[in-house]
Parts: C-alpha cells; structure tokens; sequence
C-alpha cells in the first residue's frame, strides 16, 4: 500500500464522510472515512471532479 497523507474528512448533512489524500507520486486518493485501506484512485481532476459533484449535492449516493 502506498503512502497516502489523507486530509481532513468531509461530511455532509446526513451523508457518509469521505478523505481525499495524496502520495508522494502525487496521485490521489479518496475513500469513506474509517474506510481508508479501501480508497478509489485516480488523476487529481477526476477526483476534483467527483468531489465538486458530491459537494453539489448531484452524487452523494456514490459513497
């Protein structure tokens, strides 16, 4: 498993909470919190991508 440095969750209002991370390769990471040794990787604007959609509120049924 890579070392991944894992920021702060985010939770929403009555959703699950998901960590975004990163390694030293810079790729990154995300997974539900408490959940981290079962994280989704891919390009950091995939991810950006994703996030912004959850934060909107269009995708929180995903996590």
């Amino acid at each position: 498993m890579p070392e991944i440095i894992w920021e702060d969750p985010y939770c929403a209002e009555g959703n699950n909470c998901f960590r975004v991370g990163t390694d030293a390769d810079g790729k990154a990471y995300i997974a539900v919190a408490g959940q981290e040794d079962a994280y989704l990787t891919d390009s950091r604007e995939a991810l950006r991508s994703l996030i912004r959609e959850i934060k909107a509120g269009k995708a929180d049924h995903l996590l």
